[in-house]
């Protein structure tokens, strides 16, 4: 909890205050610029606002503020001199976030994002000739609204790499983040206590999806273009390649 009580010697009581009487500011000898002091945790803060008009230094004062108390709230760092200069025109800039609404409304714009959630860079049917010194792959040039926008593009092996790499998230972030409940952590002890609280039994058969796709080839599914059963000829795993084989005839019925 920070301590709003301040004590600041030496300063002219009338000196302008703000948040409260949280903050106050005064002007040192001889300087026409004006000083920010309020106390933090118990601890006297003393900064500079490099304001000389006093409705600039109010704002100033502000933000110095809230920006000391939320870093002490949350255990970061106080800035440096050094990023502070850094930063220092980036607050003078009016930013403004300009996002238009979607044309679908807010299901397009899931369905768009539900797309990628399991892609990955770049499907193997888009390279053409991989090897161990140059990769050549095909990309669309959309800045071309009609005819072919298929080209095809040729890089080093690292460098096709490193364009690589950058879509692979960093340690400890997820494509697919499950929270509450299903969160990964908790997941297996709050489901027995779900399962506990509404006296319901725990499924005995748990088929993982490999599992589901085995029972869904083994029923009879109907052919699309004559009609008649289909035939599983061949089961393969996920990533393993199937054996090429002929397409039917036509006349084959």
């Amino acid at each position: 909890m920070l301590n709003t009580v301040l004590i600041v010697p030496k300063l002219n009581p009338n000196t302008p205050t703000l948040m409260d009487g949280e903050v106050r500011l005064f002007k040192r000898k001889h300087s026409k610029v004006w000083q920010v002091a309020f106390t933090l945790d118990g601890r006297q803060v003393r900064v500079s606002s490099k304001k000389r008009i006093v409705k600039d230094a109010v704002t100033a004062a502000r933000e110095i503020y809230l920006d000391y108390r939320f870093r002490q709230k949350n255990g970061l760092p106080l800035i440096s001199k050094r990023f502070a200069t850094y930063l220092a025109p980036l607050r003078k800039i009016n930013w403004v976030v300009y996002a238009k609404q979607p044309f679908g409304g807010p299901e397009a714009v899931l369905a768009y994002l539900s797309r990628y959630t399991h892609r990955i860079a770049i499907s193997n049917h888009r390279l053409i000739s991989p090897d161990a010194d140059v990769v050549a792959f095909k990309w669309k040039d959309y800045r071309i609204k009609s005819g072919d926008r298929m080209k095809a593009m040729r890089l080093h092996t690292s460098e096709f790499i490193r364009r690589f790499l950058i879509h692979v998230l960093p340690s400890g972030f997820h494509r697919i983040r499950h929270t509450g409940f299903l969160a990964n952590g908790i997941r297996r002890n709050r489901i027995e206590m779900i399962r506990r609280l509404l006296d319901v039994d725990p499924v005995a058969d748990l088929k993982t999806d490999d599992d589901h796709c085995a029972d869904a080839n083994e029923k009879e599914q109907a052919c699309p273009k004559c009609g008649g059963v289909m035939i599983v000829v061949e089961t393969f795993k996920r990533g393993q390649t199937p054996k090429p084989r002929a397409p039917p005839w036509e006349d084959a019925a």
